[in-house]
């Protein structure tokens, strides 16, 4: 007979192995789960830590991989077929406040070869209600297939959810005035926003912050991580901008018009140009759209894959004619897709269309934007410097914007503390140490805001067991998130079963976790449910599935 799971906890699980036969299932490998380090992200590293003993008392031998960001980047992305689950995250950018980006990019099939979806998740279902929301005009109507999308999520669990963390950010309030900083919703301070509007008190000019992660790229047409976006969306201009109320507004462009539900016309801002001092027109925006969709961005390509064509009026007017509706369309594309200079661009393109690699793989010696700052240096493994530009229609008060790559938490705020750097971007230790800190110095100033951003384990669907939905489901189950909040996150985050934050009120379903069942005994129960088996202390696959099928 079969192993019983049904038993009320890990105990009672281990005393039934004694009773049971061999089984003609094979037993399932053991499962590498990759994590950064403890240095650069405790709290990630000890979430993952409480998840593989949890998913240990279920009979599985886990593999605790720790490496740098670039290795496990690396990894997860370009070798989708090596690796089983890693911890991961998605920041809180401004554009996300519209949920077509997740809902959309991340679970989409058609995103799923070399796009976002890089967990390979497959759902006709799914895709019925992405596609569906994306078109539909109506809020309420449209607020309900984003709910819907996050049930069909939440029983297929293709990630395991667990936290919408408290952003914890301070500055030094006798370097800037704190009246200048700004708190933008779902993001908290750490934004482009604060960062041009950041007013000098006295003669220290320049921004300065600190990072655990390097910079992987500084490239308008790649997304390749949360601190690499600090830096292109001060150096790129795009046609609007995701305000600090959650709202897009516009940016490079003077004034965006609907004519009707699939026709927009755009008036460019006069007298912009590039850093190189080139003007910036409306061939140049053309450009940036029909790069995004040339085969070269593939990452960017969902956001201007909509566009059935774009028509130059002059150079400071362009019309875009969507192939449907797009209820997102400002936030997710207008406010997504960052301008760049054709000049620079079209030969490098161009170029790459011989080449196997694509223009993600590509770095300018020097990146030419037209934001507010421009591009100075880069130092890997150190430091990015960008200055102000004083030409830019909403230019910075601060000089420079220099950030430092600290890998340690503990040396980053001690360098907070000693005046190193004066706006402490990132902190992933114990918020309570760094409150602390401020209560002690008096010249420090801390903001905890939820993030619309999320931390999870991605599962590669692609790879037996994880392309079972009900293996999946039961390894989420295990690990009650209120654990990884209390123990990871020191009470500064929100336990998590969606991937729509509660700081978006008006599209998260906070059904999806208040009908979430959690813990050992669950799990166990939905193993057992779905035929897998116990030998040895070993999990085994269900009758008739080898780990020869598997790989």
């Amino acid at each position: 007979m079969k192993s019983s799971f049904r038993a009320a906890g890990a105990s009672a699980i281990l005393a039934l192995l004694a009773a049971m036969p061999a089984l003609a299932a094979d037993q399932i490998r053991t499962i590498d789960l990759l994590t950064r380090p403890q240095a650069s992200q405790p709290q990630e590293f000890q979430s993952v830590q409480l998840i593989a003993q949890e998913w240990r008392k279920l009979g599985l031998d886990v593999n605790v991989r720790v490496m740098p960001w670039e290795q496990m980047s690396d990894i997860v992305w370009y070798q989708r077929d090596a690796w089983d689950a890693t911890a991961w995250q998605m920041v809180g950018r401004p554009e996300r406040s519209d949920p077509d980006e997740i809902i959309y990019n991340l679970f989409h099939s058609s995103t799923a070869e070399n796009g976002y979806n890089f967990i390979g998740y497959v759902s006709p279902e799914y895709d019925q209600v992405a596609e569906a929301q994306r078109v539909e005009i109506d809020e309420t109507a449209r607020q309900g297939l984003v709910r819907e999308a996050q049930e069909i999520l939440a029983a297929d669990q293709p990630n395991m959810m667990l936290v919408n963390p408290r952003q914890t950010f301070a500055f030094d309030n006798t370097v800037w005035n704190p009246e200048s900083v700004v708190e933008q919703s779902g993001i908290g301070i750490r934004n482009t926003w604060t960062f041009m509007a950041l007013e000098p008190l006295g003669e220290r000019k320049d921004i300065i912050l600190n990072s655990g992660d390097n910079v992987q790229a500084i490239n308008p047409l790649y997304i390749s991580g949360g601190v690499d976006s600090w830096v292109f969306e001060l150096v790129y201009d795009r046609l609007a901008r995701v305000g600090p109320d959650g709202l897009p507004q516009p940016w490079a462009a003077e004034s965006y018009e609907w004519r009707d539900d699939r026709t927009i016309e755009v008036k460019l801002r006069e007298g912009m140009a590039w850093h190189d001092g080139e003007p910036l027109t409306a061939e140049d925006v053309k450009f940036s759209f029909e790069a995004a969709v040339s085969g070269e961005a593939p990452m960017y390509a969902p956001f201007a894959s909509n566009i059935e064509t774009i028509e130059v009026v002059d150079d400071h007017n362009l019309v875009f004619t969507l192939k449907q509706p797009a209820a997102s369309f400002i936030t997710s594309s207008l406010a997504k897709i960052n301008l760049i200079p054709q000049h620079v661009w079209e030969p490098i393109i161009e170029d790459l269309k011989t080449k196997e690699e694509n223009a993600e793989s590509y770095q300018e010696e020097r990146p030419i934007g037209s934001g507010p700052f421009k591009f100075e240096r880069w130092l890997t493994n150190e430091e990015i410097v960008l200055s102000a530009n004083a030409d830019h229609f909403n230019a910075p008060k601060a000089e420079r914007w220099i950030l430092r790559i600290v890998p340690n938490v503990e040396a980053a705020l001690g360098m907070l503390r000693s005046g190193e750097i004066n706006f402490l971007a990132e902190f992933t230790g114990d918020p309570q140490v760094l409150i602390q800190a401020a209560e002690q110095d008096g010249d420090l100033e801390v903001v905890s805001t939820v993030e619309m951003g999320f931390r999870y384990v991605a599962f590669n669907n692609r790879r037996a067991p994880f392309d079972d939905p009900a293996f999946r489901k039961a390894l989420s189950s295990a690990v009650d998130r209120r654990l990884i909040v209390g123990a990871a996150f020191r009470g500064f985050a929100e336990p998590s079963n969606s991937v729509i934050s509660p700081a978006l009120e008006f599209w998260y379903d906070p059904a999806v976790f208040d009908g979430f069942e959690m813990g050992s005994d669950v799990a166990a129960r939905q193993l057992e449910e779905a035929g897998y088996t116990l030998e040895g202390g070993r999990l085994h696959y269900p009758e008739g599935v080898s780990e020869e099928h598997a790989n």
